[in-house]
């Protein structure tokens, strides 16, 4: 199970992270609204675990945000507020479910599995043909008419998050988060650098093409092969 945690509380978000991932689940943790945001729009989760106050943009703000842009994926609010009022305003904007600060492990884990089983959307493709490409999101290969095209794990994730959100510009700060973390030494340089080697290892005749939006980021183009 994959999951998005949102939470600016370095205490509570290293617990909880620590605590899923002890669950099996795989955890994606950050600390502003306008990152899950972005992360929510660009990767695929099974869970979004969302702080009602956080610094770039508040949990309500971002669960509506999110529900005015059709995302059909499962949003637990967690917040200290108590209040009736504030527990219909969070359902209302459209948050699954509620749970109010302090809280026992036991019944996050209930409530995220309970979401999780009852969210029938596909989140993500795990095989995507685009072109002459066929790309297996599990087996992490990437095959044409000529045979397996080798790539390095960053390469491919790159070639994934590009594929899946084909047609769209990915901005440059959401595939760097995504790939190498917020806290990773990583330049916007060296994310050039490998857009350079995906590009030469992908063929001429696979039907894809990698364009640079200038000032924006990336985006991943199928064209007709003759």
């Amino acid at each position: 199970m994959r999951i998005l945690l949102a939470d600016d509380d370095a205490k509570l978000g290293n617990l909880l992270k620590h605590m899923l991932e002890k669950e099996a689940m795989q955890v994606d943790w950050v600390v502003r609204g306008d990152t899950a945001i972005d992360y929510a729009l660009y990767s695929a989760y099974d869970v979004i675990i969302l702080d009602w106050m956080m610094p770039g943009k508040t949990g309500i703000y971002v669960c509506d945000h999110l529900r005015k842009h059709r995302y059909q994926g499962a949003i637990l609010m967690l917040t200290a507020r108590d209040a009736v009022s504030d527990r219909v305003l969070g359902l209302d904007i459209g948050a699954d479910d509620y749970l109010v600060k302090p809280f026992e492990f036991s019944e996050l884990l209930a409530r995220v599995k309970a979401l999780s089983r009852r969210s029938s959307v596909k989140l993500k493709e795990d095989i995507l043909q685009i072109a002459n490409l066929i790309i297996n999101c599990s087996a992490h290969t990437v095959i044409w008419e000529q045979g397996e095209i080798q790539l390095s794990v960053r390469e491919f994730q790159l070639l994934e998050i590009l594929a899946q959100n084909r047609g769209q510009v990915v901005p440059r700060e959401v595939i760097l988060d995504r790939i190498w973390g917020l806290d990773a030494s990583v330049s916007s340089n060296n994310l050039d650098a490998y857009i350079r080697l995906l590009r030469k290892k992908l063929p001429n005749q696979g039907g894809v093409e990698i364009q640079n939006i200038r000032g924006l980021g990336f985006k991943l183009e199928a064209h007709d092969v003759l």
